[in-house]
């Protein structure tokens, strides 16, 4: 022996020296050059040989994950990955949509964007920038995004005795055009083709000019901008196919005739956000855009439409092909299930204003509307 004890504290802070001077040259930098792939390795537990390989076992997984340490599941790289790699890997998805809770997912600033105007009843964006009626790319490709959000499909239900209106609620459908997952997605840009009436460039719907059924959007877009009349607008229509609202309308006509109500109802299915309008520059102002328009006409272009459907086919097209009916998130029947007795409780309290997902809630968690029968409406405003 030499005689000099080896101090054991001094021997285990080597150790630990060493154990995390390795871990330091093994780490990444910077996160850029970390693998997202290399997965964090649970605890192992203790085996049979007891604490002997503790160390060992420590050193090949440390208690907490390094830093920049890539996800585990699929789920966390999605989270992690950058809004523009998940456009480029789902192309229907685009990197700026926003994404609220309880919302379809959809990019809602195209819904107002710069240099358009919103009308009064909701139904048209319409811009006067003279790039968009000058310039064909522009204008194909602000039709190409506008089409990529929906239209507002709606339910209006009225209720009104003499002068006097009982109810008036409304309910929203566009959920039902966007599903969860962007891959099932069937809108698409339909041109108007061969032999249909349409607005082709003039102040009156007409067959011509027939430029033949493959001519795509950018033919017309091109001829919008060679197009010499003094006032003349592009319109980009949204339109929703394939929803039986015949179907949808008679089960609401019996649920109101079943609370008793002898007054006049009106059911109407209203689409708003349905057209993006291009007009060209007011040559002097717009009294005498609206002068010229009056004595010269408009030289219109209604030939492109953005379709929204509701299922692959309608029930009647299904019932004569013999094909399964798909729908994009869930048939008239299901949605009639789930909602029949949230407006028969907004009816039945003389509900003026939208029916909405607080109120399914509250029919599901506390039942109401389910006990909903005839009710005393009273007398009218003239009785």
């Amino acid at each position: 022996m030499s005689g000099v004890e080896e101090n054991p504290w001094v021997s285990e802070k080597d150790r630990l020296r060493a154990h995390f001077t390795q871990l330091d040259n093994t780490l990444p930098p910077t996160p850029t050059s970390v693998s997202l792939g290399s997965p964090i390795s649970p605890l192992e537990t203790r085996n049979s040989g007891g604490a002997s390989s503790s160390l060992q076992q420590h050193q090949d997984h440390p208690l907490t994950p390094p830093p920049y340490s890539g996800p585990s599941r699929s789920s966390q790289l999605d989270q992690l990955t950058p809004p523009d790699s998940h456009s480029q890997g789902r192309g229907q998805k685009s990197h700026h949509t926003h994404e609220h809770p309880g919302l379809p997912c959809l990019d809602y600033r195209l819904y107002s964007p710069p240099l358009f105007e919103l009308s009064s009843d909701c139904t048209t964006i319409k811009s006067n920038a003279p790039y968009l009626s000058s310039t064909t790319q522009a204008l194909t490709s602000l039709c190409r995004s506008q089409s990529t959000v929906p239209p507002k499909p709606q339910i209006h239900i009225t209720g009104r005795r003499a002068h006097k209106i009982d109810f008036a609620i409304k309910l929203n459908l566009m959920p039902l055009l966007v599903p969860e997952e962007p891959r099932e997605r069937m809108d698409y840009i339909r041109c108007v083709g061969s032999g249909e009436v349409a607005l082709r460039g003039g102040t009156r719907p007409g067959l011509q000019p027939d430029v033949g059924d493959h001519a795509g959007l950018e033919e017309w877009a091109r001829r919008f901008v060679a197009d010499t009349s003094p006032v003349k607008s592009f319109v980009l229509e949204r339109k929703v196919v394939n929803l039986d609202t015949e179907w949808l309308e008679g089960q609401i006509r019996s649920l109101v005739a079943s609370t008793a109500y002898k007054g006049v109802v009106t059911v109407t299915f209203p689409i708003t956000h349905a057209r993006v309008e291009v007009q060209n520059p007011d040559r002097v102002n717009k009294l005498f855009t609206g002068l010229t328009t009056l004595f010269v006409g408009k030289s219109t272009y209604e030939v492109v439409k953005a379709v929204w459907p509701f299922a692959t086919c309608s029930k009647e097209e299904a019932a004569e092909a013999g094909v399964a009916r798909r729908c994009v998130v869930q048939s008239e029947e299901q949605w009639w299930k789930e909602w029949a007795q949230p407006i028969k409780f907004a009816i039945a309290t003389r509900r003026h204003g939208w029916v909405t997902n607080e109120d399914k809630l509250e029919a599901i968690m506390e039942g109401k509307g389910k006990g909903v029968s005839t009710v005393n409406w009273g007398p009218s405003e003239d009785s």
